[in-house]
C-alpha cells in the first residue's frame, strides 16, 4: 500500500498517470504498479491502465521497442540482459524478444559488442595489461551479450580464444 495517506481516485489516478507518461513511455505493470506507490487502490489502477491501453498511451510493444532499441545503442547492452530487463518490466517473453531482435536488425549484436568492446579495452589495458582480455571478457558477458558472441569478438579484437 502506499505510504501516503491519500487514496487517489479514478480521475486523479489518471491526471497521475498522463503526468507518469508525459515523461517517459511504461509497461503495463509498472504504470499500474507506479499509480499503485501514489495511492490507486488497485482496482483503480488496473481500470486506469486499461483505459489508457484502449486509447493507445500505453502500449507495452512500443515500449519494448524503445526500451530496446535504446539501451542496446546507448549503453552497449546485449540480448540476453534486455531480454531479462524487458521481462522485468512486466513485457511478456515474445514482446521482448521480438523487440530486441529489431534493437539488432540495423547494426548487428556482434558489431554492438565489437564496439562496446573497442571502448572499455583501452582503459582494461591501462589497469593491468595481462588481465584485460579475461576483464573484457566479463565486461560483455556482464552486459547481456551470449557467450558465442563474445568469443568471436575476443577473436575478432585480439586475436585469442575465450575460456567459458
Amino acid at each position: 500500500m502506499p505510504s501516503r495517506s491519500k487514496i487517489l481516485d479514478a480521475r486523479q489516478a489518471k491526471r497521475v498517470a498522463y503526468d507518469l507518461l508525459s515523461r517517459k513511455p511504461w509497461s503495463q505493470r509498472d504504470l499500474t504498479a507506479r499509480l499503485r506507490r501514489r495511492g490507486a487502490p488497485l482496482a483503480v489502477a488496473q481500470a486506469v491502465v486499461a483505459d489508457l491501453e484502449a486509447q493507445g498511451y500505453v502500449d507495452d510493444e512500443a515500449f519494448a521497442r524503445q526500451w530496446a532499441d535504446g539501451r542496446a545503442g546507448r549503453r552497449h547492452l546485449g540480448s540476453l540482459r534486455l531480454c531479462d530487463e524487458l521481462q522485468k518490466k512486466g513485457v511478456p517473453r515474445p514482446l521482448a524478444e521480438a523487440a530486441v531482435r529489431e534493437a539488432f536488425r540495423e547494426t548487428g549484436e556482434e558489431e554492438r559488442a565489437l564496439d562496446a568492446a573497442r571502448r572499455r579495452l583501452p582503459a582494461l589495458r591501462r589497469k593491468n595489461a595481462e588481465r584485460a582480455p579475461v576483464r573484457l571478457r566479463d565486461y560483455l558477458l556482464r552486459r547481456g551479450y551470449p557467450a558465442d558472441v563474445v568469443g568471436r569478438v575476443l577473436r575478432r579484437l585480439l586475436g585469442i580464444e575465450s575460456e567459458g
